[in-house]
Parts: C-alpha cells; sequence; structure tokens
C-alpha cells in the first residue's frame, strides 16, 4: 500500500509505505536505516526493511509459487503412502503446513540475502 493521499505533509501510519521519487519505502521511524532491502517491482526499485520486503507483493509471487510447488513434492514424498491409503492421522494436520512452510521461508530467506542493500548506498 503507497500512501498517496492529497495531503503530503501529513506522516505516515506506523507500518504504511510512503512514496519517495516514485518507489515506496518505509518511514524512517519504522525500522533502523541500517537494514533496507532493494524489492523490483516492474522498473522501480522499493527500499523496504525487512517486515516490509517480505509481504511485499513481488517477493510474495515468487515465495508462493516456489512454497506451492516445493512444498506439494515434499508431502508426495513423506506423507504419499498414508495419504494414498486413505488416511489422514490427526499429526498431519500440523506436518503438511510445515512441509509448505519451508520452502517459502527458504525462498524468501534467499531473495532478502540477494536483494541486501549496503548502508549509506542508495
Amino acid at each position: 500500500m503507497v500512501n498517496s493521499e492529497a495531503q503530503p505533509d501529513a506522516p505516515p501510519l506506523r507500518g504504511e509505505l510512503v512514496s519517495e521519487a516514485g518507489a515506496a519505502t518505509c518511514p524512517t521511524t519504522h525500522r533502523p536505516r541500517s537494514q533496507r532491502f532493494l524489492v523490483r517491482d516492474g522498473g522501480r526499485g522499493d527500499r523496504l526493511c525487512p517486515w516490509h520486503a517480505v509481504v511485499h507483493r513481488s517477493m510474495l509471487r515468487i515465495s508462493i509459487p516456489t512454497a506451492l510447488v516445493v512444498g506439494t513434492i515434499l508431502t508426495a514424498i513423506n506423507q504419499g503412502t498414508v495419504l494414498a491409503d486413505g488416511q489422514f492421522p490427526s499429526e498431519l494436520g500440523w506436518k503438511i503446513p510445515l512441509t509448505y512452510c519451508v520452502p517459502f521461508c527458504v525462498s524468501t530467506w534467499g531473495a532478502l540475502r540477494a536483494s541486501r542493500v549496503p548502508t549509506g548506498r542508495r
């Protein structure tokens, strides 16, 4: 969400993205400026804090499909025989969602590490 209201002097709400020269950025009070990530969306790059970088639309477009494909493959490998037998033990209620969370976290972590912006550089 980019703050594009008619009041440019109004301070942004806590956690709300603000527009800075055509790119979205976090308010300076949101997180330390030493931890910024350059997340590309279209042709522009948004300098974001860790939280906003993780929930940024372009980051989720990469991480969610990766989690769905890899999570499905891992679920088939690890729980395939149980599911093929038509059984659904109660422990699968936490194992299967966790199987999808792991590739999501790995994909997001890798993208964040690759997009880190050194301190003092734009």
